[in-house]
């Protein structure tokens, strides 16, 4: 799974590299758009959600925007009710969530990667370790050990780190299972195993980077956007010894092996447009203004002709 997404990310990084100078196209506002938009999904995406939102307001007074982020999850059954008309989620629609999509409307409903994140290991800023690997975080985190580990690893003793935090046990810290965070690390950093049952679990990606800094023998996973002056990102290797940084060149690269598309789903009719609403806000959320708020929530923008490709699916 890991190879796939670093193939998949070098790949788009190919794209990249070629269109270096291209700009995305600004966003142009048309006259007489208004109705409301409903977002319903990943925390992750929640402040890029948001974010878009506000801005596309400014164009807009009289839209009525709202976001609900209580996790990747929610976003299938809000789209397949129709309750929402977006669906930002964190990892893919799994084939279940496709097919009760599909039992309902006929189609299946259409994703579009809207921005590349990655997945980061957090410890406390005072914390003097310098870095892991994948064998490391499967036995920090995990309860079965499929990733090469022959025993868990519960103290900073474990990883190497002498006095004073020798005898000191982790905090362990992590997202709920409707977190498609959750569900990514379960399956790349863990193997595809289960989590011990000491990981406390957090409603959002802020609040597991907000506790992990308020714990000296914290140590959690988040997507990276969330990194505030509190923590350490630490650099991981999957299987080498050369540990890799979170770094905007690492992660198009695919060298750092933590890294994934994010989404927003939404319910497009194969033979109907969308309505002007939900259309402009995709075109704006492809648009060089919307793709700079995904650089400032913290996360990779995606290149001008990969943009053209994502709007196609949905006939823009």
């Amino acid at each position: 799974m890991i190879s796939r997404v670093r193939t998949v990310i070098a790949t788009l990084c190919l794209l990249a590299l070629p269109i270096k100078a291209e700009v995305l196209e600004p966003y142009k506002k048309i006259p007489g758009v208004s109705g409301n938009l409903l977002s319903v999904g990943s925390d992750t995406l929640a402040g890029m959600t948001t974010l878009w939102m506000e801005e596309f307001k400014t164009y807009y007074p009289n839209v009525n925007a709202q976001v609900q982020a209580s996790g990747s999850a929610t976003a299938p059954p809000a789209l397949t009710e129709r309750t929402a008309q977006l669906g930002p989620m964190s990892r893919p629609m799994r084939l279940r969530e496709i097919e009760a999509f599909e039992r309902e409307h006929g189609y299946k409903p259409t994703a579009l990667r809207v921005a590349i994140d990655a997945i980061g290991v957090f410890v406390h800023k005072d914390n003097p370790l310098q870095g892991l690997n994948f064998r490391q975080i499967d036995a920090i985190f995990s309860e079965t050990l499929r990733c090469g580990a022959n025993e868990k690893i519960t103290s900073w003793s474990g990883l190497g780190l002498g006095q004073p935090w020798t005898n000191r046990q982790f905090q362990l810290f992590g997202r709920n299972s409707v977190s498609g965070t959750y569900g990514y690390f379960k399956q790349n950093a863990l193997c595809g195993g289960d989590f011990k049952n000491r990981v406390n679990e957090q409603p959002g990606s802020a609040s597991t980077v907000q506790s992990v800094a308020s714990s000296l023998n914290g140590i959690g996973y988040s997507g990276i956007g969330y990194r505030v002056a509190g923590v350490k990102l630490v650099p991981i290797t999957k299987s080498g010894q050369k540990y890799v940084h979170a770094t905007r060149a690492n992660i198009l690269s695919g060298e750092y092996p933590l890294s994934r598309f994010l989404f927003v789903y939404v319910n497009k009719h194969p033979n109907k447009p969308l309505s002007p609403v939900e259309s402009e806000f995709l075109t704006f959320i492809f648009s060089q203004e919307g793709q700079e708020l995904v650089e400032k929530d913290g996360y990779l923008s995606i290149p001008k002709s990969f943009a053209k490709q994502e709007l196609a699916k949905v006939g823009l």
